[in-house]
């Protein structure tokens, strides 16, 4: 089974999401899609990141972003709901959206999507050439991890009291993705844009969480992932 979250992320600078999951008009974005596809999906659709802010009374003026690891249908569907947000992503997954691939119909065809661009600086991080400190406090540090689509990306988080987390999205789809680094190898084809890279990065990320064993990994799509994450509210 998998899910499809969003990360609500608290700074004093203003609050960010890590993807956006499932929104309300969900069906009518997995109609975009290639039939097969949709006749291959099934999903229950539980409150969506809005609803469950909005029932818990968060006040939704101080979401200053949603950062997408990537924007598929899944993790984008939920930015809709939030139109007065905007959806930060770097150049390539911009172009990438803006292009004719079917998997970012859906993304195209939210016509309140807000897209912004952010930029890398030439700063490495645990490894990575490049990366982009939002609040330029190490809080939360985004790296470019092309493969699964051409501006995939991971999103660092450390916490005030040390705890460190790692959002990967879908560089795996489980977490023995990372441990094994071997992960879709039968719909890779159709999953990643250049599976090379997508290896590639799982090595990285293997190698990151062997050296920093207290750095919790978020796959996306596994609930295991998510265990060890506070629930909103």
């Amino acid at each position: 089974m998998f899910s499809m979250t969003a990360i609500l992320i608290k700074h004093p600078k203003g609050d960010l999401l890590i993807d956006a999951g499932f929104g309300r008009d969900i069906a009518q974005h997995l109609a975009t899609l290639p039939l097969p596809f949709q006749l291959l999906t099934r999903y229950t659709l539980n409150k969506t990141a809005r609803e469950q802010l909005q029932s818990s009374g968060y006040d939704l003026t101080r979401l200053r972003a949603i950062i997408l690891t990537h924007s598929h249908w899944d993790h984008i569907s939920g930015a809709a709901d939030f139109p007065e947000v905007p959806v930060w992503i770097p150049p390539a997954e911009r172009s990438f959206v803006q292009g004719e691939d079917f998997t970012t119909a859906p993304a195209r065809s939210i016509k309140s999507l807000h897209l912004e661009e952010y930029r890398f600086d030439a700063r490495p991080y645990l490894g990575f050439a490049e990366s982009h400190d939002v609040y330029g406090d190490g809080a939360v540090v985004i790296v470019p991890a092309p493969g699964h689509t051409p501006g995939s990306v991971i999103v660092f988080v450390t916490l005030p009291d040390h705890k460190r987390y790692a959002f990967i999205g879908d560089l795996a789809w489980q977490l023995e993705g990372v441990t094994e680094q071997e992960e879709r190898p039968l719909t890779q084809r159709i999953a990643d844009f250049e599976p090379r890279l997508v290896r590639e990065h799982l090595a990285r990320m293997a190698a990151i969480s062997a050296r920093y064993p207290e750095m919790t990994l978020v796959v996306a799509h596994d609930p295991r992932s998510f265990a060890a994450i506070p629930k909103w509210p």
